[in-house]
């Protein structure tokens, strides 16, 4: 727990606020005490998070239907003001750590405290299943330790049994590595009790193990272990193992009931006050004294009107007498909440007149934002360059066409001629112009790391469109956004197409040592995924080619006497791999062969010959002149350019379309670069090449589908679709 601060507010909704618990994305968590006296943890979201009206209605979700649960593992909503400008709820305070807290810092727990946190826990579940809701984010940092037993928290996600989501399409509703492989597909069941129970089993194997039964890395790959691959229950107490195998079961018919479970797991009401391993109960008992001794700040208030205090007393005379929250007062007000929308006309005429920021226009007329892009426009990355720049114009024309904008968008340039050095000098021309609040850009890996320092020091966001930034999480630039998935996602349409479409047990993969195909590559990243999760559950054999070696009969060989049904070429070289795919056909193999789209060019084309036809290509761009929702955009420019879009032109013009929707999203006096470099991590859009949404925590790219395959017929290369949508072997 860390002290206010002075920008916190005193008390919220009558309760005093005592100090800070945590704060993300979406807000704070306080530490306040009723006019009662009693603890509570106080949830207040973030202004401009709260002016998302999905997001509100999540918000209004989770007090209405925590406010239904009153059994003793689960933590209920004691109150809340859900229409406040900045919503707010207040829950008992549970001094004990997260699951996830006490793994990561003492170790997995033992089998008896297994034991009794899955009893506990399942009885938790029955009652949540009784009002009629289904939790959907069981994970280990949704359940605290408390000294008698567990406590199930967060129903952000929670929805009615059969209840339509108001989910993205695309997006997936959950954690991955406990989430139900049912609700992991793009055609996801509805969330069902079962899927509960499915969370609830891996979360036991965490705290038995202190690790997930479908392993780390990409989340994307740990869905799809979760979908095709057995658990992993290596070091589970053997008299767990019975329990926790039926909790995994892939078909939500085989998996028990959460009384069931209970019965499996012992049936009986588990370990007495000292169910937990030292020294977790000192850790407790020192966190419960230490809030019970904090002073009681002078008050102050900062509310809106209509919060609601906890029962059983009035404001504490710090402001007008209010409601009181009853569980079947905030039921009975479910279909009362209304989310305001902002009002845009107001809001694009205001200005702010801070730095960097633009003010309104002399007129009166809409408000200016400038969209910078830093790129090779004229060295030898000027085809991606290019790329860029008639997709970041043509998002801004469209943008500016629309009726009922609340502002226009232009553009800024700045060409740095490919070279890295003159990056940072690039990105400081648009840096200093006061009208750029985004930067799309570099196209160079080198430049990465001086381009971010630079904005991040402006508080500037910065888009990448090719390339990742190969961070996993918002450190060290918090204002890097990666529209582009890591490395390690290249090898996922390539073990999908390998176990759904044309399913293969025995895969050979050829690792190319050439120069070029290091660490910056998706090479070894692809290599890693097959060896970690071979296709259709079977084996990866892999022949590594050094650097200097041309030798590919030898490698197609190996290949053949491994029994290989599948070859993979991962490297970064197009002539090369060309002349690999000469060697496969010189050699009659007869199964799939596939890349990744670093190989997807005319070199391979030409050293490839007659070989290439069939070659399938693992990419992070699209095909938008094949793609029928990319019409408008492709017609555009052709009128534009003269011809189609190159690759990288539709995911540059989904860049702009991001940061439209994140400025839409802002209210008036947050429409700047601060408030950008936020609210972009909370915006979810919908782009022509794939959804755009990130992680609240680690920034990093959600969702599944964010890659595609192509494949070369009649010697050219064809856009086949989002990797999850081929349905058959083409």
């Amino acid at each position: 727990m860390r002290p206010l601060t002075p920008a916190d507010p005193a008390a919220v909704g009558g309760h005093r606020l005592l100090g800070r618990l945590g704060s993300g994305g979406m807000g704070t968590v306080y530490l306040g005490r009723s006019p009662a006296g009693a603890l509570l943890a106080v949830k207040v979201i973030r202004a401009d998070h709260a002016a998302d009206p999905a997001f509100r209605a999540r918000f209004r979700r989770e007090a209405e239907a925590a406010a239904r649960l009153s059994g003793r593992w689960v933590v209920p909503v004691v109150a809340a003001d859900p229409e406040a400008r900045a919503p707010w709820l207040a829950t008992p305070f549970v001094p004990g750590p997260s699951l996830s807290e006490a793994v990561a810092g003492y170790g997995p727990l033992p089998a008896g405290s297994v034991r009794t946190l899955g009893v506990r826990l399942a009885e938790a579940l029955e009652q949540v299943h009784a009002a009629g809701l289904v939790h959907r984010d069981v994970k280990p940092g949704n359940i605290l330790l408390a000294p008698d037993g567990p406590r199930l928290i967060d129903f952000g996600i929670a929805r009615a049994v059969g209840a339509t989501t108001l989910t993205a399409a695309g997006s997936v509703v959950g954690t991955p590595g406990y989430l139900p492989p049912e609700q992991a597909g793009r055609d996801a069941a509805g969330p069902g009790p079962a899927g509960d129970v499915f969370s609830l089993g891996c979360v036991l194997v965490y705290a038995a193990t202190g690790r997930g039964p479908f392993g780390g890395g990409h989340p994307a790959a740990v869905v799809f272990r979760t979908v095709h691959d057995p658990p992993d229950l290596a070091g589970v107490p053997a008299e767990l193992l019975e329990p926790l195998s039926a909790c995994l079961a892939k078909d939500p018919a085989g998996r028990p009931s959460p009384a069931e479970l209970r019965m499996l797991l012992g049936g009986g009401p588990g370990a007495g006050a000292d169910w937990l391993p030292a020294p977790l109960p000192r850790l407790i008992a020192e966190r419960s004294t230490r809030a019970l001794a904090l002073p009681v700040p002078e008050p102050t208030r900062v509310d809106g009107p209509g919060a609601v205090g906890a029962a059983g007393g009035a404001d504490g005379g710090t402001g007008p007498a209010r409601g009181f929250l009853t569980r079947r007062r905030l039921l009975a007000a479910g279909g009362a909440l209304v989310a305001a929308g902002s009002p845009l006309a107001w809001l694009a005429s205001r200005g702010t007149g801070r730095r960097g920021t633009p003010s309104a226009a002399p007129s009166g007329g809409l408000r200016v934002f400038a969209v910078g892009l830093q790129a090779d426009l004229t060295g030898p990355g000027k085809a991606v360059g290019q790329a860029y720049e008639r997709g970041v114009r043509l998002a801004v024309e469209a943008h500016n066409a629309r009726d009922g904008i609340p502002f226009r968008l232009a553009v800024r340039t700045a060409d740095d001629g490919g070279d890295p050095a003159r990056a940072a000098q690039a990105a400081g021309q648009l840096i200093a112009d006061a009208s750029v609040v985004a930067l799309i850009g570099p196209g160079a890996q080198a430049a990465v790391p001086p381009v971010a320092g630079a904005c991040l020091a402006a508080d500037l966001a910065l888009l990448l469109v090719s390339l990742h930034s190969g961070q996993a999480g918002p450190d060290p630039w918090r204002t890097l956004c990666d529209t582009r998935a890591d490395a390690e996602g290249i090898g996922l349409p390539v073990l999908d197409y390998l176990t759904r479409v044309r399913p293969v047990t025995r895969t050979g993969v050829v690792e190319d040592g050439a120069a070029g195909s290091g660490s910056g590559s998706g090479g070894w990243q692809l290599t890693r995924v097959l060896r970690q999760t071979p296709p259709s559950q079977g084996s990866t054999a892999v022949h590594r080619i050094p650097q200097g070696g041309s030798d590919f009969a030898a490698a197609v060989s190996s290949l053949v006497e491994a029994d290989a049904r599948a070859a993979v070429f991962a490297g970064s070289s197009p002539e090369r791999a060309g002349r690999f795919a000469r060697a496969l056909a010189d050699a009659g193999f007869p199964g799939p062969r596939l890349a990744t789209g670093e190989v997807m060019e005319p070199a391979f084309l030409e050293a490839a010959g007659p070989a290439a036809e069939g070659w399938l290509f693992s990419t992070y761009f699209s095909g938008p002149a094949e793609a029928p929702a990319a019409t408008g955009f492709v017609s555009a420019h052709r009128a534009a350019y003269g011809g189609p879009p190159a690759r990288w032109a539709a995911e540059a013009y989904d860049a702009v379309g991001l940061v439209a929707a994140a400025l839409a999203a802002l209210e008036g006096e947050g429409r700047d670069r601060a408030g950008l470099s936020r609210r972009i991590f909370r915006t979810a859009y919908r782009g022509l090449a794939k959804p755009l949404a990130f992680d609240a925590t680690t920034h990093r790219l959600s969702g599944l589908r964010t890659a595609h395959l192509h494949q070369v017929r009649s010697g050219a290369f064809r856009y086949l679709g989002v990797y999850q949508d081929v349905t058959a072997a083409p």
